[in-house]
């Protein structure tokens, strides 16, 4: 698995912003679409294109254009489609895809509610939006179902990520081809409640309230 921590002042700017417990919902929800526009221009990186020549109002010019398949995103309801804007921002032809997916506190691992995806993936590059890497349990159950289904290759975009929980998608995702996460920061470690210290909260409450 790679991981690519973000290094970058606007990031680290944005991210501070989002960790402190005065910034209240409207302005966590901008900072937070205008962090993931951020992650995902690195995300996208190595997204497929092929070459094509336009015309110019001169002459005519080589470039290129996204492959198809499309690129398909998929948030992590809830917190994920907090993210969803400041991605497709940058890749507006890509489709979308959902999954519904709760933590269970008592045992930390992930259940899935809801699916909303293609049945055949092949071929497909996957951008996964999850705002915390925490235990690794929820990203990890998305990332194999996506794989499962024929997926080329995933990455993950998550505004925080902690070092378990990167260890454990190392582990559980060891059979499938290699996954790439995208982070603004990798933090110190989980508590005993399984929140990532010094984190920011817990994301979907901070985007939407406490529901």
């Amino acid at each position: 698995m790679k991981t690519l921590v973000v290094d970058h002042p606007l990031v680290a700017h944005k991210l501070t912003a989002l960790r402190d417990e005065q910034t209240d919902s409207p302005t966590f929800r901008r900072l937070a679409d205008e962090l993931v526009t951020l992650l995902a221009y690195e995300a996208t990186r190595d997204v497929k294109v092929v070459e094509t020549t336009v015309n110019t109002p001169v002459a005519s010019a080589d470039g290129v254009r996204l492959a198809r398949p499309a690129p398909l995103v998929v948030p992590i309801l809830r917190a994920g489609l907090g993210m969803l804007d400041g991605m497709t921002r940058l890749l507006p032809t890509a489709e979308v895809g959902f999954l519904g997916m709760i933590r269970d506190e008592g045992t930390l691992k992930a259940q899935t509610y809801a699916t909303r995806l293609p049945e055949d993936l092949s071929g497909r590059q996957c951008y996964v939006l999850d705002p915390m890497l925490a235990t690794g349990g929820t990203l990890a159950a998305a990332v194999r179902l996506l794989f499962e289904r024929g997926a080329e290759d995933v990455t993950a975009i998550c505004l925080l990520a902690a070092p378990e929980g990167l260890a454990y998608m190392e582990k559980a995702l060891a059979d499938f081809a290699p996954v790439r996460v995208v982070t603004a920061a990798l933090d110190e470690r989980l508590n005993e409640h399984g929140y990532i210290v010094p984190g920011l909260g817990d994301a979907g409450d901070r985007l939407y309230g406490a529901v």
